[in-house]
């Protein structure tokens, strides 16, 4: 039998740490599968996808910047996509592309009322939708609107920028904070950094978060329990 494929669609996906750690999983699964990253510039998405399915390939991730323009890509997307107006994991079946989004797994890690969202990307889109499906309050900046963001009267922070170097809002000990990007050697974020000086109650780091949401994406494709800890061991190592 010939070896299954998944694809990583995105500009630029060198840094990404996604089939180091896919490829760990279906390793450790005993799968005759391989993930592989493609660099797909702007407006490139929609032949991108259509070629993946011609070429007989499995499904895909999609990271930024083409997580809204995925939904376009589908034939289908489910409710969470929907919800969201993103898509991150396209699932190819019987010749239909069918979407939805993975982006927000590590919402398990949350408790509160209130959040402050950093962003305005697909990333973001999925995680306002999740939290208020939660009920939770979402106030959300962008540098096109009001700024510096503050996180006074919220318990929840998630960046969902690519910053990592620069701290956008001071955590503190109350807070739970997620943290989606992650830097290419592993090291912590400046608001991770700053989340561990504070003491705040709850830290998800950019790893975890892409750990979480590919072993998500492994279940849907591959139909077997993705090995989560073999998945967080390979994006830190």
């Amino acid at each position: 039998m010939a070896t299954e494929r998944v694809a990583l669609l995105g500009h630029p996906v060198a840094q990404s740490r996604s089939p180091r750690m896919q490829n760990a999983a279906f390793t450790a699964a005993g799968l005759d599968w391989t993930y592989t990253a493609i660099d797909v510039e702007l407006g490139g998405l929609l032949d991108a996808v259509r070629s993946l399915l011609q070429e007989g390939f499995k499904g895909a991730n999609v990271t930024a910047p083409h997580k809204v323009a995925a939904l376009g890509a589908c034939d289908e997307v489910d409710e969470r996509a929907e919800r969201a107006e993103s898509v991150n994991t396209l699932v190819f079946r019987d010749g239909r592309v069918l979407g939805t989004t993975t982006d927000t797994e590590a919402l398990d890690e949350v408790d509160g009322t209130t959040a402050l969202l950093l962003g305005g990307g697909g990333a973001a889109r999925a995680w306002r939708a999740a939290l208020e499906a939660r009920g939770i309050a979402v106030r959300q900046f962008t540098r096109s609107g009001v700024w510096p963001p503050d996180a006074a009267g919220t318990d929840v922070i998630v960046n969902a920028t690519p910053v990592i170097g620069e701290l956008l809002v001071e955590p503190g000990a109350t807070h739970a904070v997620i943290d989606l990007p992650y830097r290419g050697d592993g090291g912590e974020t400046a608001l991770v950094a700053a989340a561990r000086a504070a003491g705040s109650r709850t830290i998800v780091d950019g790893l975890e978060v892409l750990a979480r949401q590919g072993a998500a994406a492994f279940e849907r494709w591959t139909g077997v329990d993705a090995p989560l800890d073999v998945m967080r061991a390979a994006v830190r190592s």
